[in-house]
């Protein structure tokens, strides 16, 4: 879900074109995009694609044909997947759980009456994102000669400590936590580039890359990186309830004027009679010294037939294609080499 801070966001959000991002190293928080792709990549049921087996597929088409592109326009993807997640998340994956539970019971009513539509709506809301799907997601990115790294908690967290660290150019995701998580640039609508469907009218639309820079963020909004994640915490994070009724212009009203996390909480109790959860420290500290570890990325060489194994072998996904989505791959990965050892000379 991550922290909504959109509106405020409109004039510092610049629109990029894929190409923009060749030879560039983006860190993708891994959990994001996957369930982007589980969400999204389905069939007309709603339900997922899967082999024939019953295993679903879609991370695994999604992770192979939206990395194949990025790649082949010169773009080096890392991802970061979730290592533990921190003890104040336990509330919202609770209530997640729970409305996944919810969504699949209406899931089933949808389906009893064959109304397709709704049958969608509630398929995508029930979606899970198994240690199953997790590991196969790994493997695939590793033969595909991607860069996987473990976090020890949010990976979005590590990609922005990678991002600050220039171990990585940028981190990508399409929440803005990335930027309380200190990164200096985040990239949105990368795993979702080009034209989309808008179910809820029928309609298409392009969608292009969007880079937002720390630096800019904070000048046009006039506060400290400390404040942004102060109008987070009223708004309301993964880790936080957040403040009814606060949406991001009120809570930029508030920082400014109450700039201290205990200025702000003496405001709202004062304003609103309501209270900060007891472990709100700990949520701002997380945010302003995520747990992070470095690492050194290396080189990984493509695998063919390991990709070949796993989504045509294991998961019956069509040779043909499979195989002239590596042919593509592999022709861009070695102009991208001879145009590298020709700036050498």
């Amino acid at each position: 879900m991550g922290v909504n801070l959109a509106p405020l966001l409109i004039d510092v959000r610049h629109e990029k074109e894929l190409k923009d991002f060749a030879r560039k190293r983006i860190a993708f928080d891994a959990f994001n995009t996957i369930y982007q792709f589980l969400a999204s990549i389905r069939q007309m049921d709603g339900q997922p694609l899967e082999d024939l087996n019953g295993h679903v597929t879609s991370h695994l088409s999604g992770l192979f044909y939206r990395n194949l592109r990025l790649m082949r326009e010169g773009v080096k993807p890392v991802y970061v997947f979730d290592g533990k997640r921190p003890k104040f998340k336990e509330k919202t994956v609770e209530k997640r759980i729970k409305e996944k539970e919810e969504a699949q019971v209406l899931y089933e009513k949808a389906a009893a009456e064959e109304d397709t539509k709704a049958m969608k709506k509630y398929a995508q809301a029930s979606l899970h994102l198994t240690k199953e799907m997790v590991e196969e997601s790994k493997e695939l990115l590793r033969a595909l000669g991607i860069a996987v790294v473990q976090a020890p908690s949010e990976g979005e967290a590590q990609a922005a400590y990678m991002a600050a660290k220039k171990v990585v150019d940028a981190s990508a995701s399409q929440d803005y936590d990335s930027l309380l998580f200190g990164s200096p640039k985040l990239i949105r609508n990368l795993s979702i580039t080009g034209r989309r469907k808008i179910a809820s009218r029928d309609e298409w639309k392009t969608i292009k890359p969007e880079e937002l820079v720390l630096k800019e963020v904070l000048k046009k909004l006039e506060i400290t990186r400390e404040q942004l994640i102060i109008m987070g915490l009223l708004v309301g994070t993964d880790f936080d309830r957040g403040v009814k009724g606060v949406g991001p212009k009120t809570a930029l009203k508030i920082v400014k004027q109450y700039p201290t996390l205990d200025a702000v909480g003496k405001y709202i109790k004062e304003k609103y009679d309501v209270e900060f959860e007891p472990y709100i420290k700990e949520v701002y500290d997380f945010f302003l010294h995520p747990p992070a570890i470095d690492v050194e990325l290396k080189d990984i060489k493509l695998d063919e037939e390991r990709v070949k194994k796993i989504l045509v072998d294991e998961h019956d996904f069509g040779e043909e294609r499979v195989e002239h989505g590596l042919r593509e791959l592999k022709e861009a990965l070695e102009k991208e080499r001879q145009t590298t050892l020709t700036k050498w000379f």
